[in-house]
């Protein structure tokens, strides 16, 4: 109703007057994203037909009252910045003409920034997650440049303070807006200031703490900083008891915990059997689109450094070695589950890490037994062409791969454009035991996008499959009480995990106190979240 338009501007200007009052220097009023004043914008989703819908200039009325508005509220000395949605990502989306009409009748109704928006929330096109390159949507802002003259903010994975100052550097831009990046490290501002940029705990864009937190009515944190929005609560203040602690295993739960035991000033020593730190890590960084985990891995190994932690790679730890210790943490990780399938021992049979790990060749059709994250993970290395650098890494391939219109002549940037993904380089199903669809379990701000990728690629996803064996025609499994072979050259199994910790109970026995953390404690996932977290509490309270 028109009473609705008219009190929605009200509540609009009353919120910029109590955040005037309350001492803020500005507000940014929400105009993108698929939002209410982004939905007047659209024809998608606009259908009125009086002076708040039908011509474009109707459809922009709201939006340009509501900062006309506020500015006569709140006076000149006052910040209004607008988030513009300058690509919807959604049919009958704006188109760029209708873009820049609506940021001059911004800027004229009185804001004093244009922030940029990307895609709409019901886009089914990444934005955010780590499979967007770096700062992947900048050129959208700086195409919006040279048609006002109030500054433009460029968003959208700038995770590093090299990739922000390449940005302002070319003048394209005039400021830039960091959320994640902030909460992956509070310090981020400071830690470049003072040129320490290698001390900074760099976002990867996994979404896994902080937005799948939020769709899910959970507090909002960082998988990488589990501090974030905890801060009352997880604190690494320094010990009055120094302790000489062992931690066995480099992975991300031993990381985190060595780091936090020296960083509050206990003497540590991480031992690590293998001949760099990482651990599961360093099989999620080969994944294309996941590329950003090498940043973790860095930031780590520097505050080892930093924080004076005794590295020993390739040393196999043992209770003896342990024994010198006031007190040991497990953080050795996990093996791959084996399951009851026959036939494991045929040469078609591969489990996981003979895949990502240790390279083992892998034939021109594939089953994957596990459709969770680690079959996900598995079925995205396995249908890229390897020899090709990931579309996470190159923005023109990315926009090619997604049907992006880079000259946004289509509507919303999308409309009538094809995607382009490339087909696997493989025949590869991807078979579950569960009835449930394949990847339900994944985040929820980012499952959607690994399995629509690999379904435009033409991997199968099978559920509810019954597994019998493996011989040389391929997998027999059992559909609906009826068999079937999946002739495959190989099987690769990604059948979870377990926990590994055999050091636990002859170390008990000889009296040493022990801490499990990670897998080496709870295997059911490769929870890298649950892993920092959990071995940044244990160091906290230690």
């Amino acid at each position: 109703p028109k009473w609705g338009v008219s009190r929605t501007i009200q509540n609009f200007v009353r919120c910029a007057i109590l955040a005037q009052e309350a001492g803020y220097d500005g507000v940014e009023i929400m105009g993108s994203e698929g939002y209410l004043l982004n939905q007047f914008i659209a024809a998608r989703v606009n259908h009125r037909t009086d002076q708040w819908g039908g011509s474009f200039e109707n459809r922009i009325r709201l939006p340009v009252e509501v900062v006309r508005r506020v500015r006569r509220a709140v006076g000149t000395d006052f910040i209004i910045i607008f988030r513009l949605s300058m690509l919807d990502l959604v049919d009958e989306g704006s188109t760029w003409e209708e873009v820049v009409m609506l940021a001059k009748e911004i800027e004229k109704a009185g804001a004093t920034i244009i922030n940029t928006g990307i895609g709409w929330h019901e886009a089914r096109i990444p934005t955010i997650a780590t499979r967007v390159p770096r700062a992947g949507f900048a050129w959208v802002t700086e195409k919006l440049k040279k048609e006002v003259s109030v500054p433009l903010v460029a968003v959208n994975r700038i995770n590093k303070p090299e990739v922000a100052e390449d940005l302002l550097s070319k003048g394209g831009i005039d400021l830039v807006s960091l959320a994640r990046p902030l909460l992956a490290d509070a310090e981020f501002v400071k830690k470049a200031a003072e040129g320490r940029e290698d001390e900074i705990n760099v976002c990867i864009a996994c979404n896994q703490a902080c937005l799948d937190h939020t769709f899910r009515l959970k507090r909002s944190s960082c998988l990488v900083n589990p501090r974030a929005c905890h801060e009352t609560e997880l604190n690494y203040t320094p010990t009055t008891h120094p302790k000489r602690v062992a931690v066995v295993g480099a992975g991300p739960a031993g990381l985190s915990a060595a780091t936090v035991l020296a960083t509050r000033g206990h003497k540590v020593a991480l031992f690590e059997a293998g001949d760099d730190v990482g651990g599961q890590f360093n099989i999620a960084k080969q994944i294309p689109g996941k590329e950003e985990f090498q940043e973790s891995i860095d930031y780590f190994r520097r505050m080892l450094t930093v924080t004076g932690v005794k590295v020993h790679l390739n040393t196999t730890a043992s209770v003896e070695t342990l024994a010198e210790y006031d007190e040991v943490i497990l953080a050795t990780g996990v093996v791959p589950r084996v399951p009851q399938i026959q036939g494991l021992d045929h040469p078609k049979a591969l489990m996981y890490l003979d895949v990502l790990k240790h390279k083992k060749p892998v034939g021109q059709s594939v089953a994957i037994i596990g459709a969770g994250g680690i079959g996900f993970d598995t079925a995205e290395y396995l249908s890229e062409d390897l020899s090709h650098e990931p579309t996470s890494l190159n923005r023109k391939a990315f926009l090619e791969q997604w049907g992006i219109d880079d000259t946004i002549s289509a509507r919303g940037g999308v409309q009538g454009v094809e995607p382009s993904h490339k087909p696997s380089v493989r025949k590869i199903y991807l078979v579950q035991r569960k009835k449930t669809k394949v990847g339900k379990d994944l985040g929820p701000t980012t499952g959607w996008i690994h399995r629509l990728n690999l379904q435009k690629k033409g991997v199968e996803m099978i559920s509810g499959a019954e597994y019998s064996h493996i011989d040389d025609q391929g997998l027999h499994i059992t559909m609906g009480g009826k068999q079937q072979v999946l002739e495959v050259d190989n099987v690769v199994i990604c059948a979870g995990q377990e926990p590994l910790r055999e050091l636990y109970e002859p170390l008990q026995q000889k009296g040493i106190k022990v801490t499990l953390i990670g897998g080496a404690d709870v295997a059911a996932e490769l929870d890298a979240k649950r892993a920092i977290n959990q071995g940044s509490r244990v160091a906290a309270a230690l």
